[in-house]
């Protein structure tokens, strides 16, 4: 019985099992014998210099094994080093421990090294840290005149800077029949992923290293550790083979990495470092960002003139780039624009990509402002969007791969009734409260990076994949395994996916929505590279049925070769082996985007979100109702995790449009809400009926699978949409995020 295609399947985790059991092991969870424990102490000034650290106290304390501060810390090649990985945006990277300058609250400044986790923390309030203050600035909005365009060379093939200006703007805005500004900001946002940071790094003499981290990128952080401590990359071994949660803030190797591995080099022990909640709130955020747009149409709603200028927040030390302004060209066409991105310098930890990073901010933005001036048009906010539909991309003029948005505003809008909709703000209630629909676009890039993976036809007639990726819970080993098992015509229970290690093939960092495009295409051409191979050896065979037959007839199904429409022509994969004198059939490949080809095509996937809310007209609280998130993002290859990806993105969107926030002391340059108690997130009852639609959407331009991310898409377009249905009950336009209640009142 031929085994039935699993790619487009709704195949359940495989790791499903492990994890709600509590077998699955993280990054801090391993048994290491002789393991001594490290804690990290955080700055209590916001900038300035460290005069003195007395550790006399400390080293006093039974238990405590060593200190390292700024003082004794060994010398390293590295704090003359401009970059030590692979993800780190252009600048100067963040140096723990390097001299006794303090750049933002919360900088780690030492690392107790004790028997036990208990005595490390304890000790850490013993430790006498005189410090010498100085002037600070935390806070965007009270900076903006040191705004200044991102230095020379830092924008990245992955964060180019904004398309330059097109027409007359200021002529064209001017002149226009209807028109619209407004400013957006964006507070501060953490992340909060469900397992703390924390590395475990077992010495092994002679320079070698195995580790457990929190990570996005094992092959990234053995790049950091090797470069950092001058170690030869294969003494390095870096494993993460469950991730409890990232989104980016695992893109990057965070400090405690770096202080676990010192104390174990200079140690000669093994050492784990974990970070407190509140000591995840010390690095890890989404950043500051004011926007202002200005935007106008004619008098049959076509977009005649766009500007968008955006500041957001970088730290002292390096800048962080985001895509900001460029999204909205890439989505609507107008003849005048004007793009803007500057970055402001604040004395706060560089800030990180988080889920969609930028294209979540500038969305927001640009779907509120298209939703006021469809207002002013007396349009529907969809028949707006539709008016200004195009099908390339407007910034470059090029045709993208393939784009179904059209698709996604046709069946999220009739899922959801939007066709049911009283245009008039604040005239639909419900008792007490007042109920509001609104609806935005998503978008995000399609991005795919260059992966190598093996291939191996074992000796007991299994297929084993290789790759050093990580799966930070998105479903990573199952959907590579379904895509192994199709390919060579086996069952999802004989493939084996190995991964998560750094021993592996080449692997970047799982991030960008990227993953499956990536290792999924390397896999393809490694099996079809096996395949090959396997070919080659049966032809040979001697008195072989299969050397004249044309290669594309020589099917793989059911652990079996064989001709296709000649089942009596067939070899199993036991009899290979034995025809291969008991050896296993083994290759490795590389596999990236066809660059020549596709740089004469624009790459996104799109998405069309549709909100209820209900606010209630005393109070002024807000409960989204009801949700409905259509994706076009190519082929889904598992419609279950790819489903939860988008609910999780939705989730996220609700929560930064109405919860999410870290809220800053100007007056102390520290967040004062750094805990789970005061940092708000939302609850199950927050939680609405949410529904996913994926749109067929059939791209032969992409890459082998014809798939482009859903990490990020599902969340770009729902901010907008609350805002817009809060807007829509209540006739108030509240362009802070989050909305708070207090403004409703």
């Amino acid at each position: 019985m031929e085994n039935k295609p699993l790619i487009g399947q709704p195949v359940s985790r495989l790791e499903g099992l492990e994890k709600v059991t509590g077998s699955a092991r993280y990054a801090a969870d391993y048994h290491v014998s002789d393991l001594l424990y490290g804690y990290v102490i955080n700055s209590t000034i916001t900038k300035g210099k460290i005069l003195s650290i007395d550790v006399s106290a400390v080293l006093a304390l039974e238990g405590v094994v060593k200190i390292f501060t700024h003082e004794n810390r060994p010398s390293l090649a590295w704090f003359d080093l401009q970059y030590a990985d692979m993800d780190a945006p252009p600048g100067t990277v963040f140096k723990p421990l390097s001299d006794n300058i303090i750049r933002y609250n919360g900088q780690p400044v030492a690392l107790i090294v004790a028997e036990d986790f208990e005595t490390a923390r304890y000790a850490s309030t013993l430790l006498k840290v005189v410090y010498k203050e100085e002037p600070f600035d935390t806070v965007l909005s009270q900076n903006l005149d040191k705004a200044r365009a991102p230095k020379k060379g830092m924008s990245t093939p992955l964060k180019p800077p904004p398309p330059e200006p097109a027409g007359n703007f200021d002529k064209a805005f001017g002149k226009a029949d209807f028109k619209t500004e407004a400013t957006y900001h964006h507070g501060t946002e953490h992340h909060n992923p469900l397992e703390l940071f924390a590395t475990t790094a077992i010495y092994e003499g002679d320079g070698k290293l195995t580790i457990y981290d929190k990570t996005q990128g094992t092959i990234n952080n053995q790049f950091y550790i090797a470069n950092v401590f001058g170690l030869k990359y294969k003494n390095v071994r870096v494993l993460a083979p469950y991730v409890g949660g990232a989104f980016g803030s695992g893109l990057r190797p965070q400090h405690q990495l770096f202080l676990c591995v010192l104390a174990s080099l200079e140690l000669k022990r093994n050492v784990r470092v974990t970070l407190e909640r509140k000591q995840m709130f010390s690095f890890g955020h989404r950043p500051q960002t004011i926007q202002s747009l200005r935007f106008s149409a004619d008098s049959s709603g076509m977009l005649t003139a766009m500007n968008h200028c955006a500041a957001g927040e970088t730290s002292s030390y390096e800048d962080y780039n985001e895509i900001l302004s460029s999204w909205s060209h890439k989505l609507y066409p107008a003849a005048n624009t004007l793009f803007e991105y500057k970055l402001v310098p604040l004395d706060l930890a560089t800030p990180i990509d988080m889920r969609a990073p930028g294209g979540v901010t500038a969305m927001h933005a640009i779907e509120c402002i298209m939703d006021e001036l469809a207002y002013k048009l007396d349009m529907d906010p969809l028949d707006f969007r539709l008016k200004n539909y195009s099908e390339i991309d407007p910034s470059t003029k090029k045709p993208f791969t393939s784009k179904e948005l059209k698709q996604c505003y046709e069946k999220g809008a009739e899922k959801f009734g939007w066709h049911l909709r009283n245009p008039k703000p604040a005239s639909t209630k419900k008792g007490n409260r007042l109920v509001g629909w609104g609806m935005a676009t998503g978008i995000w890039d399609a991005y795919q990076f260059p992966a190598r993976a093996a291939a191996v036809l074992t000796k007991d007639s299994r297929l084993e994949v290789h790759n050093a990726a990580t799966d930070i819970g998105t479903g990573t080993l199952t959907v590579m395994t379904q895509i192994a098992a199709d390919e060579f015509g086996i069952s999802a229970d004989d493939v084996s996916f190995f991964y998560g290690d750094s021993k592996k093939p080449f692997s970047m960092f799982q991030g960008g929505s990227a993953i499956t495009a990536s290792t999924g295409t390397a896999i393809i051409a490694a099996i079809r590279e096996l395949k090959k191979k396997i070919i080659k050896k049966i032809k040979e065979m001697p008195d072989s049925p299969f050397e004249k037959i044309p290669e594309h007839q020589i099917v793989f199904r059911n652990n079996s070769v064989s001709v296709q429409n000649r089942p009596d022509i067939c070899i199993g994969f036991q009899d290979l082996i034995r025809a291969n004198n008991g050896r296993e059939f083994k290759v490795t490949k590389l596999a990236g985007p066809d660059v020549l080809k596709l740089r004469k095509y624009s790459k996104a996937a799109h998405s069309a979100s549709f909100v209820e809310v209900e606010v209630d007209k005393d109070l002024g609280t807000i409960t989204v109702t009801r949700a409905v998130t259509a994706v076009a993002a190519g082929k889904i290859i598992n419609p279950k995790t790819a489903k939860s990806q988008i609910l999780g993105s939705m989730i996220w969107g609700i929560s930064k449009a109405l919860h999410e926030e870290t809220l800053i002391d100007p007056n102390l340059g520290k967040y004062i809400n750094a805990n789970l108690g005061e940092y708000h997130i939302p609850s199950h009852a927050d939680i609405p009926e949410m529904e996913v639609i994926f749109a067929q959407e059939d791209d032969t331009l992409i890459n082998e699978l014809g798939v482009k991310g859903v990490g990020e898409i599902g969340m770009t377009a729902i901010p907008a949409a609350v805002a817009n249905a809060v807007f829509h009950a209540t006739g108030k336009r509240i362009n802070d995020l989050p909305i708070h209640f207090d403004k409703l009142i």
